[in-house]
């Protein structure tokens, strides 16, 4: 492999693995998957533990927030950061959290006495450590690789968290069936999942120690953190593309991932599964958007991205209001891999164009302003999870849908400067 010297800028390789022929970017990647694993794997045991437990569509929906509420609240810090500072340190300091929190979760499940408030502060952790963290592994992207190999490099950082959905939610499934043996109150495979957790947010802290490029700011004149930090909003409003982008990647956090929240309850209560068939509908997603992410890491010169995104969004929405209702292991296979394949494209996508409408020294805030943005998801979670609570698992996925293909129509109509974006760079 040809490795290039850190803070190099690659050469136009057109090839699918470009980006990964970067030294730096192939422990990023590397690192990126076994956090990736360690979540995925996560979803599958806390939601069906919590769900056990509980039998609360809502209580999941507490579960989901107590990790997307840091986003919130930390994330600007985490931009801010990530502009101030050398961005490998804070990059390695996330998996070290991650670890220290599933670790001491593991203990809990399988030697102690359980809670739902457990689960509640150990996603606390794991999101704090997440908005904390990615702005500066994002911003350190383009950094490493150059804006040439932009589009490959993002869609290989969703394909490991979708290469994660393929595998890991099925592994966890898999050990909770087996080592539960019939008693799905069993906790003792829900433990063993956690410590597996913790191995692989230890091995993501690792790699980062092999990667040469520090990701130092980008040389500004010194100002107060607020100053920037408002410097960076200010960017956002005033940009009507970098906005307007922003606002479009909202729509699928509002109404688009919430088959993550529900699919725990869909799979039990509609599907009448187990916490394999949960593992195996986990797996088709993720086979899905493999194939999207691929077909990505192939289509970075494509033209009329702008109308791609819309169009992605658009049946994003058709397609979750078909899989809310389906009745049957089969079709809801089929349904949940097409969700991955479109959401892959359209969330990679969106995230690199963001990325190559802004400059070095402001990436670190205007992606954490992207991920905050992201963490408003209660705004469309609560009013799904309370459907799906009063009416039924189906009703609350349907209206979830239907939801998001409207609200992508009404942004298409509204912001013309995104429709026509072109190739992007």
């Amino acid at each position: 492999m040809n490795d290039l010297s850190p803070g190099l800028t690659p050469v136009k390789d057109k090839t699918m693995f470009a980006s990964l022929k970067v030294r730096d970017y192939r422990y990023l990647w590397i690192g990126m998957l076994a956090s990736a694993f360690a979540l995925s794997m996560q979803i599958i045991a806390q939601g069906w533990l919590v769900y056990e437990m509980t039998s609360s569509a809502m209580d999941l929906t507490w579960v989901t927030l107590a990790f997307t509420v840091p986003q919130v609240t930390f994330s600007l810090a985490g931009g801010v950061l990530a502009d101030r500072m050398p961005k490998k340190p804070i990059i390695g300091l996330a998996p070290v959290l991650n670890w220290a929190a599933t670790f001491a979760m593991a203990i809990i499940i399988m030697f102690g006495d359980v809670t739902f408030w457990d689960f509640i502060w150990v996603g606390a952790i794991n999101g704090t450590a997440l908005a904390l963290s990615i702005p500066a592994r994002t911003a350190l992207i383009p950094e490493i690789v150059g804006e040439s190999l932009m589009f490959n490099a993002m869609a290989f950082n969703t394909a490991s968290w979708n290469l994660s959905r393929i595998l890991g939610p099925a592994l966890a499934g898999f050990m909770i069936a087996i080592f539960a043996d019939g008693d799905t109150s069993s906790r003792f495979g829900v433990g063993l999942v956690y410590f597996v957790l913790s191995v692989l947010y230890l091995v993501s802290a690792i790699t980062v120690i092999f990667i040469s490029h520090d990701g130092m700011p980008a040389p500004r004149e010194e100002r107060g953190a607020f100053h920037e930090l408002n410097e960076g909003i200010a960017y956002v409003i005033g940009s009507p593309v970098v906005g307007g982008l922003i606002l479009l990647s909202i729509l699928p956090f509002l109404f688009g991932v919430t088959v993550n929240t529900l699919l725990p309850a869909f799979s039990t209560d509609i599907l009448g599964g187990g916490p394999d068939d949960l593992g195996l509908l986990m797996t088709g997603m993720g086979g899905g958007a493999i194939l999207g992410s691929l077909a990505l890491a192939k289509m970075g010169g494509i033209r009329n991205k702008g109308y791609w995104l819309f169009g992605t969004s658009a049946a994003w929405g058709l397609l979750l209001a078909a899989f809310g209702l389906t009745t049957n292991f089969t079709t809801a296979t089929i349904a949940i891999a097409l969700i991955g394949v479109i959401s892959s494209v359209n969330m990679s996508m969106t995230r690199t164009l963001i990325q190559l409408q802004v400059e070095q020294q402001m990436r670190g805030r205007i992606m954490s302003i992207d991920m905050m943005s992201h963490g408003l998801m209660p705004l469309g979670l609560l009013p799904i999870g309370y459907v799906a609570e009063t009416v039924s698992i189906q009703a609350g996925l349907v209206t979830s849908g239907i939801a998001l293909f409207v609200s992508t129509l009404i942004l298409g109509a509204l912001m013309p400067k995104v429709r026509l974006i072109n190739v992007g760079y």
